[in-house]
């Protein structure tokens, strides 16, 4: 028997990446991935989007990004994203997720780019489909994945190339959720137990799920630049219905083009 009850079944295989690095490019291609970057930047793109972002251009650099942004319409570009968890200089916006609110984001492109977040999901960019998860949209994402089909492959970006335990957090959480789904997905895979062992360990506490998130290096690099507000922000189970997708033709992120979200919930957050 599996961790938690969940018995390695029979259909779609559930893998958890608990780094970009452990994976080749290459492995994701018919399958669903599924990035993760809770501190800060996929909740932060799930933010913006739902505040009416036009678009994220994801960016692996600095100066990418701003030459990219320098070819974009005037007034209707911000550029976004951080370096050592602070606003990078000459940045219209950091990588807090309060500050892309409807009335700075709305309409605009986002032109963004962040410490591992962004570069996570340049990684995974060869799936059949590329999703955008955190807490803020957990079951959102959930309810996309059940009605996707193949692989699913939850990608955790980590910190500064070390695994990071809200990440890995999360994505026990979707996998929980895919495995009350009804559906049948096989959750056999170590990394993934691994990941759904802790999900349940904070399952149904929300001090003991937050404290997670804190004692993580990610956290701590929060708390120690003052920040820690970012934290609470992110622990928030379900605060958006949006499901963001990377296209590649043209190179961004939007809201799934068959958005139809329900509110169904698979798994519930922490009490």
């Amino acid at each position: 028997m599996a961790w938690g009850g969940y018995y390695p079944a029979m259909n779609r295989p559930i893998r958890v990446h608990l780094l970009p690095a452990l994976f080749e490019p290459h492995e994701l291609k018919d399958g669903v991935a599924v990035v993760i970057d809770v501190l800060r930047a996929t909740t932060t793109i799930v933010y913006a989007l739902a505040a009416g972002a036009a678009r994220v251009i994801p960016c692996g650099e600095v100066d990418e990004a701003r030459r990219l942004a320098a070819g974009l319409a005037p007034g209707w570009v911000l550029l976004g994203g951080e370096r050592g968890g602070l606003k990078i200089d000459g940045f219209d916006l950091g990588n807090s997720p309060s500050e892309y609110t409807a009335a700075v984001v709305a309409g605009k492109s986002l032109v963004f780019t962040t410490t591992n977040g962004t570069r996570a999901l340049l990684r995974a960019r060869e799936a059949r489909r590329v999703f955008v998860a955190a807490f803020a949209n957990l079951n959102a994402v959930v309810e996309r994945l059940v009605d996707d089909e193949g692989t699913v492959h939850i990608v955790c970006a980590g910190t500064d190339g070390g695994v990071t335990l809200e990440d890995v957090l999360c994505a026990g959480s979707i996998a929980v959720g895919l495995c009350r789904s009804g559906r049948t997905f096989d959750s056999s895979d170590d990394s993934t137990q691994l990941a759904i062992s802790l999900s349940e360990n904070a399952a149904g506490h929300y001090d003991r799920h937050l404290s997670v998130l804190r004692a993580s290096r990610g956290g701590r690099n929060l708390v120690e630049h003052g920040l820690d507000a970012d934290i609470v922000t992110a622990s928030r189970w379900d605060t958006a219905a949006t499901v963001p997708e990377l296209s590649r033709e043209p190179w961004h992120i939007g809201l799934a083009g068959d958005s139809r979200a329900t509110g169904r919930r698979f798994v519930e957050p922490p009490g």
